[in-house]
């Protein structure tokens, strides 16, 4: 019987924390959806405002400089008020941008909504991922973190799907000016405004959900924490928890500075090295000129952006296999295994460019590939790794430097594409990516320490004793199987 009641009370708290994920990890829907839309949009606005390639780029990029702005100041903000209102911020922000894009009246309106969809796109994409991975148990933070990137490869997904769907309809009848307008006219205002929907549900789903667990020992309100931590996994567990927090935290500088500490310099560069190169190994460039790339390959608009659509599905696939692995295999295998495939793919569609193989599939073939390889390494393992190596007392600021660095490479990515297919030719473009995205291989194998099963605490400790703990050793009250 006693049994029987700890299983439905483990469900039960499984089941609490996926929601709580789930919710986080909206913003990671919002974040795919407000990237990918784009790549629908851009030859509609760039005909409909008569666009030169600068302005293209601009339409494409100007919303990854709010990002950077956003990234900037959330975590000071999350620090300090709290990584809940902070989310409820960036809601609200999806919110505007998707409905002042559908509704603007020139140009520089609609770049001004992208910008603020930047600004929101930049405090999810921080601070969803450390929510989530300040609840999640040790042995379940790679699968509950990974949520976050399936998310967004729905967002993707999901935007591709309606971006070739509004497409495919602008014939048909719609009743009202406004209506043809938004659906037939300049249909990627409907686009762009759908995103409205999915934001308003994030907004209202933020207010059922509770504050981190750690931000609240962080700020002495340790009751609070604690019976948060007893729904998710039973009160043994929050009670090590709380224990192994306050051995790691009592006496800890709050302040940036803690970070640039000899200490935690290796947390520091992996931090900034590999979200950039996540970034710039042109997995966006897919994202945001895919029907492009495609269409130089001989593809028909429509069948570029049908194309779109099955690298958005395999984006989502292949997602899957980090999920049910990361917490299994390890992060670096996946890495090692993803980057190394990925550099493969990128060389290759280099020299299907090189030699003028654009008829058939193969070009479609090799991205594939390399959306593949991305989806199970750099997508799922960067966002893991950023939200778990760094010391609980900065974790929200030392996330900010990190994920500015991923839009600082987001948005040099999403600036230069449309100038390097012009003034250098697909070829050698894919080639830099290649070049680009090799030196994670490096990082992997010199830096990156395996995180898998390790307490947020037990990492915090590797760095300052330069050695793990053994995890099977219950005797060793900073390496539980708990947390």
């Amino acid at each position: 019987m006693e049994k029987t009641m700890q299983h439905r009370k483990a469900n039960t708290g499984s089941l609490y924390l996926y929601l709580i994920c789930l919710v986080a990890a909206l913003g990671g829907f919002l974040f795919g959806f407000d990237t990918a839309v784009i790549s629908g949009t851009v030859s509609l606005v760039k005909k409909d405002f008569s666009l030169d390639a600068v302005s293209e780029g601009w339409f494409v990029s100007c919303a990854l400089l709010g990002c950077i702005a956003g990234v900037s100041f959330s975590g000071k903000l999350s620090d300090k008020y709290g990584r809940k209102p902070v989310l409820i911020i960036s809601a609200i922000m999806f919110l505007a941008s998707a409905l002042g894009c559908m509704w603007s009246g020139s140009f520089t309106a609609l770049i001004i909504f992208r910008l603020i969809g930047g600004l929101g796109i930049g405090v999810a994409s921080m601070v969803s991922p450390l929510y989530i991975s300040e609840f999640s148990p040790s042995r379940y933070r790679g699968m509950m973190v990974s949520l976050y990137q399936l998310a967004l490869t729905i967002g993707i997904v999901v935007a591709y799907f309606t971006n070739a769907y509004l497409a495919a309809h602008t014939h048909d009848n719609y009743a009202g000016v406004g209506m043809r307008t938004i659906f037939s006219a300049e249909v990627w205002r409907a686009m762009l405004g759908l995103g409205a929907l999915p934001a308003g549900i994030f907004l209202l789903s933020l207010f059922a959900v509770p504050e981190s667990p750690r931000w609240l020992l962080l700020k002495g309100q340790e009751q609070k924490a604690k019976q948060i931590l007893i729904k998710i996994d039973g009160e043994e567990a929050a009670t090590d928890e709380i224990k192994s927090f306050k051995s790691q935290n009592g006496n800890d500088d709050t302040s940036l500075k803690e970070l640039f500490k000899p200490v935690y310099r290796k947390a520091l560069w992996i931090g900034l090295l590999l979200p950039f190169l996540s970034q710039v190994c042109g997995i966006n460039a897919v994202i945001y000129y895919g029907p492009r790339i495609l269409e130089q390959a001989g593809f028909t608009l429509n069948s570029a952006l049908g194309g779109q659509v099955t690298i958005g599905l395999v984006n989502v696939v292949f997602t899957f296999v980090a999920i049910f692995t990361i917490d299994i295999w390890g992060r670096r295998p996946l890495l090692y295994a993803g980057v190394g495939g990925a550099v493969t793919a990128l060389l290759i569609i280099g020299v299907l460019f090189a030699l003028n193989i654009t008829s058939g599939p193969w070009i479609l073939i090799f991205i594939l590939m390399f959306i593949a390889c991305f989806a199970f390494s750099f997508g799922p393992v960067c966002w893991v790794i950023v939200s778990e190596i760094f010391p609980n007392a900065v974790r929200g600021k030392a996330m900010s430097l990190a994920t500015l660095s991923l839009w600082v490479g987001n948005f040099l990515v999403g600036q230069l594409t449309p100038l390097m297919l012009e003034g250098l030719g697909s070829s050698w473009t894919f080639w830099l990516f290649a070049i680009c995205c090799s030196p994670a291989l490096w990082l992997t194998w010199r830096l990156i320490p395996e995180t898998k099963g390790r307490s947020l605490e037990n990492i915090e400790k590797y760095w300052k004793d330069n050695h793990y703990q053994d995890s099977s050793n219950d005797s060793l009250p900073l390496a539980t199987n708990h947390k």
